[in-house]
């Protein structure tokens, strides 16, 4: 199943089986793009600050998720990287939240669009 492959504004609202299976879809799809940006991010920590494995892990888990570095940054490639990479979360936080919401809204707006006859 290809993501925002949707039904057409003709044709019927798609049953809740095709619809539980591109939420799904689309979220399986938003992990692993979060899995690649934190393995990305644990990267950086780890070679462009120093930082070990384990600090790197939990510095990209809180700029991920919106919170803030823990340890703080003193090398300019690592100030440049922490800068690059909250800079990044924060467009990811927009991506992933679109792609989550699509199917959704796609949804609500095809059933608001959709006959009483073709709701059958």
């Amino acid at each position: 199943m290809a993501l925002f492959n949707f039904e057409h504004k003709d044709s019927p609202l798609a049953s809740g089986g095709q619809f539980a299976g591109r939420l799904i879809g689309n979220l399986l799809f938003a992990v692993a793009i979060l899995a690649i940006a934190l393995g990305a991010g644990i990267a950086g920590y780890h070679y462009f600050i120093g930082l070990e494995w384990l600090d790197a892990f939990l510095n990209a888990s809180m700029i991920l998720g919106g919170m803030g570095p823990v340890d703080p940054v003193t090398t300019p490639d690592g100030k440049v990287f922490a800068g690059a990479y909250a800079l990044f979360s924060g467009l990811l936080f927009v991506l992933i939240a679109g792609l989550v919401l699509a199917p959704v809204l796609h949804r609500v707006l095809h059933a608001l669009h959709v006959d009483e006859d073709d709701r059958r």
